[in-house]
């Protein structure tokens, strides 16, 4: 039993990490910018970017260098 179970242990491991969350820098109707874990689905809502941050601190540092307030 105990082979079976570093196995699985193991596989559990490494899929977990491909199910977190994803940050996305999105513009919105109103001209501002703001992070959020959902890519969005709304056509008044724009994808600054193409890339999914994996955390939130990232999401926020390139927020400041990709997205200037008018």
């Amino acid at each position: 039993m105990l082979k079976y179970g570093l196995p699985i242990v193991l596989v559990i491991g490494f899929t977990v990490p491909a199910f977190a969350a994803e940050y996305y820098i999105v513009r919105g109707p109103d001209k501002k910018c703001k992070v959020v874990e959902t890519r969005p689905t709304d056509k008044t809502i724009t994808v600054v970017g193409d890339k999914a941050f994996v955390t939130r601190e990232e999401a926020d540092r390139q927020l400041t260098v990709v997205c200037k307030e008018k």
